[in-house]
């Protein structure tokens, strides 16, 4: 169960974009995430005039680990650590540590 979901605003813990946030783009299996923004890399495109495509330099983003990432609680302004809770009617929900809910 992974605690770092697409569509989650994080905060980078540590790096070359350590203190930057995104928004998660995509999440592979093996626990590196895509996150818009962050952990770019130049990219050499050739132009292809079949497409219409113009070649160049371009900025890919790349994938970081998930343990370098923190979801954003916009209440405290901060990263801060997920965890999970069972509410009464049985669902599991998303809390912060804190004890705020995640609202996705």
């Amino acid at each position: 169960m992974n605690k770092i979901r697409k569509g989650d605003e994080v905060i980078v813990r540590t790096g070359k974009d350590k203190g930057r946030r995104g928004t998660v783009l995509e999440v592979f299996a093996d626990g590196r995430v895509i996150v818009e923004g962050i952990n770019l890399a130049k990219k050499h495109v050739k132009p292809n005039p079949n497409v219409g495509e113009q070649g160049g330099i371009q900025d890919k983003a790349m994938p970081i680990e998930h343990s370098n990432l923190m979801v954003f609680n916009p209440k405290t302004k901060q990263g801060e650590r997920v965890g999970f809770r069972f509410e009464k009617d049985g669902t599991k929900v998303r809390v912060f540590k804190s004890g705020d809910k995640v609202d996705l």
